[in-house]
């Protein structure tokens, strides 16, 4: 029975921490096309790669846990980033509103990460420490993405 309990809560956990990560994916995904500095893009395939290796991560650890079917954001989530994006952009496609529209998916991203690791704390230490380096990298960001707000 504990077991059980266990196996749900670490399968919780990773899909909570996965789609965090995939939704950053996403976003950079559906941005990257309205991007026209150069700087600008080469930081967003920086940072997918990156957000790529977790999710690498996540993947393997859930193979080694057992845990079948990571589960990505649903159809609804990913059209409602896609066209909120979209829109958000059909007027203004500058630099500085792109950083902005990042920076605050990034900030999302962070509140994310210490709310989940709180609701799942003491169920998985190396999920916990995959979720430190998303924290970690989601805070770099921010610190990298400000100077595009000038």
């Amino acid at each position: 029975m504990e077991n059980t309990i266990n196996k749900e809560l670490m399968t919780e956990y990773i899909n909570a921490v996965y789609q965090n990560i995939r939704t950053a994916i996403q976003s950079i995904e559906d941005i990257m096309p309205k991007v026209k500095n150069d700087d600008l893009k080469r930081e967003l395939a920086t940072e997918e790669d990156k957000y790529l290796l977790l999710e690498k991560e996540c993947e393997l650890l859930a193979k080694a846990e057992r845990i079948e079917g990571l589960k990505d954001n649903n159809w609804f989530e990913k059209a409602k980033l896609w066209s909120s994006i979209n829109m958000s952009t059909i007027s203004d496609k500058t630099t500085r509103h792109i950083a902005e529209l990042l920076l605050m998916g990034t900030f999302l991203g962070v509140l994310t990460c210490y709310k989940d690791k709180a609701d799942h704390s003491g169920v998985s230490q190396e999920l916990d420490e995959i979720l430190d380096k998303l924290t970690e990298l989601e805070r770099s960001n921010i610190d990298t993405l400000l100077p595009f707000l000038n």
